[in-house]
């Protein structure tokens, strides 16, 4: 039966971070890259083509200022935090809302045999993906969030983030 729902932020928070001083051109030690490389929201991005190489390799070329070259998803991973950089105020807007959120309602309005006590929501930088669901794991990607500059809703695929957070704990229940 199921218990909460929790929301894991630490990979964006730690990418928010780094965006920052990367902008501000602060040191950022090599440590951190390992260390985000091996928080749940990456590492269960990584495939064959995407490793916790992948990531280090793609934040620091940002870091240094160096120029990048990788596969398809290294270079979309590495153009999704640049981008993420180059506007710290929309990023910003994407953050506040997540970070705001309390999924405790939607325990209610999952099926009452569901298998697991817990859900977790992460999100994540994924790179290729709009979500992916690893067992009681859903990871939504951050780059996917959608601000309005009219009326400060927040939306993913045309659907308010609580929406399209219930709808997708539901399939993963499946």
């Amino acid at each position: 039966m199921l218990k909460n729902i929790t929301l894991n932020l630490e990979a964006i928070e730690a990418l928010h971070f780094f965006w920052i001083a990367a902008s501000e051109k602060d040191h950022v030690d090599e440590k951190f890259f390992h260390d985000l490389g091996e928080m749940d929201a990456v590492k269960l991005c990584y495939d064959e083509e995407f490793t916790a190489e992948s990531v280090r390799r793609a934040l620091s070329a940002i870091k240094n200022r160096e120029p990048f070259s990788g596969n398809k998803d290294e270079r979309k991973f590495w153009n999704l935090n640049m981008w993420a950089m180059e506007d710290l105020e929309l990023t910003a807007m994407m953050i506040t809302p997540i970070k705001q959120l309390n999924l405790d309602e939607l325990v209610s309005k999952m099926p009452s045999d569901c298998k697991y006590e817990t859900l977790e929501v992460y999100f994540s930088p994924i790179h290729n993906d709009e979500y992916r669901i690893i067992d009681n794991k859903l990871l939504i990607n951050f780059f996917r969030i959608r601000t309005s500059f009219v009326d400060d809703s927040v939306t993913i695929n045309d659907l308010s983030l609580e929406q399209y957070i219930e709808e997708k704990l539901l399939e993963a229940l499946k």
